[in-house]
């Protein structure tokens, strides 16, 4: 019974962890203003990916509490690794492989079309950095949280692991 509260505990707590990192995510999008480019966009993904795993391992009954904490430590590891290349791509380490700010449109073989283009939105280039603290931008951040939480996640598993054998 102890072991079932514990492993609840460690699961709510890299879930609240999760809706915190992406309510700060949509406040900087949608009060301050900042506008996130695709990859951006695809870091928020292993968030959403947790929310989904721990609520399901927090209220399944049948659920391996232990196992389920492994699988969110494997999703925030790559979710460290989507950061830390995001973060390359804005320091200019390495070149995005996806199309960030490019227009992607169509060439121009009528005036139609040369208009059009001048009517939409290019999307926001992923090597464009609009806010930073310390020096760091938020990718750099993301990495830091993202690996954080994959440790106390491989760490709850590992302790309630050896809780449970234990206890047998």
């Amino acid at each position: 019974m102890m072991t079932e509260k514990a492993d609840k505990i460690v699961l709510s707590i890299l879930l609240l962890a999760s809706i915190g990192a992406l309510a700060t995510a949509f406040t900087a999008q949608y009060v301050f203003d900042l506008e996130p480019c695709i990859l951006c966009k695809y870091q928020r993904i292993p968030y959403f990916a947790v929310i989904l795993f721990a609520g399901i391992g927090m209220y399944t009954e049948m659920a391996d509490q232990a196992g389920t904490l492994k699988v969110v430590g494997v999703i925030f590891l790559l979710g460290a690794a989507l950061a830390f290349y995001h973060s390359g791509v804005e320091q200019h380490w390495w070149e995005a492989a996806t199309s960030c700010g490019s227009s992607g449109g169509e060439p121009l073989t009528s005036f139609k079309n040369f208009v059009g283009q001048l009517m939409t939105k290019i999307p926001k280039r992923c090597d464009e950095v609009d806010w930073t603290l310390f020096g760091l931008s938020m990718t750099v951040y993301n990495t830091a949280a993202t690996i954080g939480l994959a440790a106390v996640s491989f760490f709850g598993a590992t302790v309630l692991k050896k809780y449970n054998t234990e206890l047998e």
